[in-house]
């Protein structure tokens, strides 16, 4: 995560080279962290891709080489006030999230450096995932903000690293990295440096939007359509944390550079 101080609110540019498309999150300064006209920006992009256009497969990657995404930038959540704020945000992620599962063109994200918050979760939803070896993922929200994930998060979370692992790893806020990464299956490829992973994304781009687009297509859309098939209302659960003492104390002591002192309430 990352604050927004500097007003700079980012870009998401499409770039489509030999029918691969480029999509960059771009706000390197604040390590790419996700604004909202960021989020309003991806999705647009990825809604705009058609079957049977110009477009054979998707690259996802951040500017520069320090970070994927870190996080969403938090200092709007300062005008969170009300419950319907908190609900109208998860469901607009889940919204912008979903744009990116439905794409119907394969999608790669090419992960360099932090891919925290609202960047993992960009990453889940792509179809694979490669990185170079200073990968760091995961959501730190149990130390940071004391927020929460909606249902559909966690079970994006879990269908790729598992309930057990996805429960560690926010409980104790910890990162994953490189090794554990590949063993886990989070990610299929490790890269010795930027170079590479990007030569990497470019080849694994290319060689999936050279077979069948109506096979890839009913892959995805099969395996959507399996996780999705029981839907969970989780209302109550966001709530009661954005609108809890704890939150705001977490948004106001990350803004601040202090330690968060939660207490359950």
């Amino acid at each position: 995560m990352s604050d927004n101080s500097n007003n700079n609110d980012g870009q998401v540019t499409l770039e489509v080279r030999d029918g691969i498309g480029w999509v960059t999150l771009s706000r390197p300064q604040a390590r790419n962290a996700m604004t909202f006209t960021m989020y309003a920006q991806l999705q647009a992009i990825f809604e705009g891709i058609v079957p049977g256009g110009d477009v054979r497969a998707l690259v996802v990657t951040g500017a520069g080489e320090k970070a994927f995404a870190a996080g969403t930038d938090i200092s709007k959540f300062r005008d969170f006030t009300t419950p319907q704020h908190a609900l109208d945000y998860e469901r607009t992620m889940d919204v912008v999230l979903g744009s990116i599962e439905r794409c119907p063109v394969p999608t790669v994200a090419a992960i360099a450096g932090a891919c925290t918050g609202g960047g993992a979760a960009i990453a889940a939803c792509c179809d694979l995932r490669i990185a170079s070896r200073d990968i760091r993922f995961g959501f730190p929200i149990s130390r940071t903000l004391g927020n929460c994930l909606s249902v559909a998060n966690l079970a994006r979370l879990s269908d790729l690293i598992g309930v057990a692992r996805t429960k560690e790893i926010i409980f104790t806020s910890r990162l994953i990295e490189a090794d554990e990464a590949l063993a886990s299956g989070l990610v299929s490829e490790l890269l010795d440096d930027h170079a590479s992973l990007m030569s990497r994304a470019a080849a694994l781009a290319n060689v999936v939007a050279s077979h069948a687009p109506l096979t890839l297509r009913a892959t995805k859309e099969g395996l959507r359509r399996l996780r999705t098939a029981s839907q969970v209302q989780d209302d109550d659960l966001i709530v009661s944390c954005y609108m809890s003492e704890d939150f705001r104390e977490g948004l106001e002591a990350f803004l601040g550079k202090r330690p968060a002192n939660f207490k359950g309430r």
